[in-house]
């Protein structure tokens, strides 16, 4: 087909950033926000790029001004006002047309609306799009579900804005309607997953060791220049180091320890947990977050639910911390894949999962060194499909999982929180069990609701004498 003229609705932050983007890979960009200013506070601000900015005055001047086919990238906050854009565009646009929901969907609507696009003769893509505003800006991670044909028009445009590792782009298509939206759902619950893994690590050498913000920041210095390299060990640092311009201390200490979220990763647990599928370190993540938000709550329960003598000494050193983080890491990702794994069966969308390694090598949130090795891993052969199980990974763990432990068991006799990385040792020491502890469940089952139960010496349902 022939080149699409760009045009892009939500025109804050991140739509902003990508518009500029664009502009600088030598495309035109026709753009319309609820609050038109906005778009003049940008052309205004663009430079060398303004000629290339084109100003609508509505939605309908937005089509009126673009030449057919046309390409209409959406930027606007995930839910109805996606359905309500995509509702005004379908009369206004003509086959050969395309929507771009560059936003958090829901990849259950992005399936969804697929199908109501396509009847109406147009095309749909739903890109994740991940790196924030500084990605948008300058080289973004995204990940596109749709018809290969759709994504193959827009390839060039999207590959020219992408981020870059080593000269390879960071985007691909990875399956039809939802598939991209789901992969960046589930690197959102990864994302989530690291970060508080990284908080936890945080607060130990804070709580239990007694160290200053500027204190501890160095140490995530020193663990970006190895196995945790990554742009959030990196992130963590600066934040650390930085001060309050108001009162001189650190930064992070000035901050109210409550958290919000936009819903992406509490959707990868609904959406593993459907699949039948354990994203227990995602769900401690998302659960920290929740109770985050009960500040009066723990303001009270501190001094009521804090027995005298409480906080014994206990010793953790910064290099069992290192291993805990990339033990921690390991098996987050290692849920994450298998997620994918699971969708990738149920959707019939044949994920490449060495390629989602590599579209997140750069541009995005949690892009890290271990995505070369999980690629690697893909790519080789590799045992239940499981990263734990590949001779990588099970190197890494049984050289770091110790620490892992003695962190977790330090943290709970100093009645200091980690949920996720206690969820991590969790997680691994169940899954590197041949025998657990369901047999009992499935005894009680069966003798409170008849459910029956296999039996290690013979085939079939069986029930216990018990009724």
């Amino acid at each position: 087909m022939a080149q699409a003229s760009m045009g892009l609705i939500g025109v804050g932050t991140m739509g902003s950033a990508l518009a500029l983007n664009i502009a600088e890979n030598g495309y035109d960009i026709t753009l319309w926000n609820l609050d038109v200013s906005t778009v003049d506070a940008l052309v205004n601000s663009a430079g060398d790029l303004a000629p290339k900015l084109h100003k609508a005055a509505d939605i309908a001047d937005l089509v009126a001004k673009m030449s057919a086919p046309r390409a209409i990238i959406l930027l606007v906050p995930a839910g109805k006002p996606v359905e309500m854009t995509i509702d005004t565009l379908i009369p206004l646009l003509e086959p050969g047309d395309t929507i771009i929901d560059g936003g958090n969907s829901d990849f259950r609507e992005t399936i969804r609306r697929t199908e109501k696009v396509e009847a109406a003769g147009l095309a749909y893509l739903g890109v994740g799009v991940s790196g924030g505003s500084e990605g948008a800006r300058h080289g973004p991670s995204m990940m596109a579900g749709g018809t290969a044909e759709t994504y193959a028009a827009f390839a060039p445009v999207l590959e020219a804005i992408a981020a870059k590792f080593e000269g390879d782009p960071c985007v691909a298509h990875l399956g039809p309607d939802g598939a991209g939206h789901f992969v960046k759902t589930v690197h959102n619950g990864i994302e989530y997953a690291d970060m508080q893994m990284i908080a936890e690590a945080y607060g130990v050498m804070r709580d239990m060791q007694g160290r200053a913000a500027s204190d501890i920041a160095p140490v995530f210095k020193r663990w970006n220049d190895g196995p945790l390299d990554s742009y959030m060990i990196g992130v963590t640092a600066k934040v650390l180091a930085a001060k309050d311009p108001k009162t001189g201390a650190d930064m992070v200490d000035m901050i109210v320890d409550k958290a919000g979220q936009k819903g992406t990763g509490r959707w990868t647990v609904i959406e593993a947990i459907r699949m039948g599928q354990s994203a227990s370190i995602i769900e401690a993540a998302v659960g920290a977050r929740v109770l985050s938000s009960e500040k009066t709550t723990r303001d009270v329960a501190q001094p009521l639910l804090s027995p005298a003598g409480e906080d014994p000494v206990v010793q953790v050193s910064e290099s069992d911390l290192e291993a805990a983080l990339v033990t921690g890491r390991v098996l987050a990702y290692a849920q994450g894949f298998r997620i994918l794994l699971a969708a990738s069966d149920e959707f019939g969308w044949a994920l490449d999962y060495a390629r989602i390694a590599e579209i997140w090598r750069a541009g995005c949130i949690i892009r890290s060194s271990m995505l070369d090795d999980i690629a690697s891993a893909f790519r080789g052969d590799l045992p239940q499909g499981r990263l734990i199980l590949s001779d990588h990974f099970r190197a890494v763990l049984m050289d770091n999982v110790g620490g892992l432990r003695r962190v977790v068991s330090a943290a709970a006799l100093a009645g200091v929180p980690v949920p996720a990385l206690s969820a991590a040792l969790s997680w691994f020491d169940t899954i590197r069990k041949a025998r657990g502890f369901t047999d009992l469940t499935q005894a009680q089952r069966d003798y409170f609701g008849a459910h029956s139960f296999l039996r290690t010496d013979e085939d079939g349902h069986h029930h216990g004498p018990w009724r």
